[in-house]
């Protein structure tokens, strides 16, 4: 008869390592901890339901944060119930054996069958939430990245002899003006054609 835990590490929890070691000190051989990116597939999860056998005790940290609905939540008591696993949550305090939390009363039980709704929902919300911060801040390396890459392409194509129409038609830009700038820019010294010398401020139109 093995105790395993598991924990999923939510983004900002700050009672992960005061579960982990209640966990630890209640004499849990194993521990398994789901990453944020492996949120959604849980291979962690999967596994643990694989290694539970009859007679184990699985220990997790709150249900909302082992579960993603009241449905999921249904079939793990099911399923423990079949393969005689004794289920404990620490942030419920609901024990299936009723040893841990004697005090836990129905009405706590229905108290916490009824908020985990909303808490398995803030939990996938505010992971939303961070991946779509992620995902914007990677955008704008990109962009930044992407217009350094197209500015260094025009001075190269320049250094290398190309036209200035060709260079327009090469870097994307929707004028010949914007080639000119990036070269000024970059404090390229034009010497081709009509344009030589580096560019000046323009003259204002009187």
């Amino acid at each position: 008869m093995a105790k395993i835990g598991y924990l999923y590490r939510a983004e900002e929890d700050n009672t992960f390592d005061e579960v982990k070691e209640w966990m630890d000190e209640y004499g849990c051989v194993r521990v398994m901890i789901e990453e944020p990116s492996d949120e959604k597939l849980r291979p962690r999860w999967k596994q643990l339901l694989e290694l539970l056998e009859r007679g184990d005790e699985l220990v997790v940290g709150k249900f909302s944060n082992a579960v993603r609905s009241t449905i999921d939540l249904s079939n793990l008591i099911e399923y423990c119930r079949v393969k005689v696993v004794r289920l404990i949550s620490i942030g419920d305090r609901i024990d299936s054996e009723g040893t841990l939390f004697p005090q836990t009363s129905a009405a706590h039980v229905l108290n916490v069958l009824g908020a985990l709704p909303e808490e398995t929902a803030a939990l996938r919300q505010q992971k939303a939430h961070i991946i779509r911060l992620q995902n914007a801040a990677k955008a704008r390396v990109l962009n930044v990245s992407s217009k350094s890459h197209r500015e260094q392409t025009v001075v190269n194509m320049y250094h290398q002899g190309h036209a200035i129409d060709d260079i327009w038609k090469a870097s994307g830009y929707s004028s010949r003006a914007s080639v000119f700038r990036v070269l000024n820019r970059h404090g390229v010294t034009l010497n081709r054609g009509k344009f030589s010398g580096p560019l000046g401020p323009r003259k204002k139109k009187d």
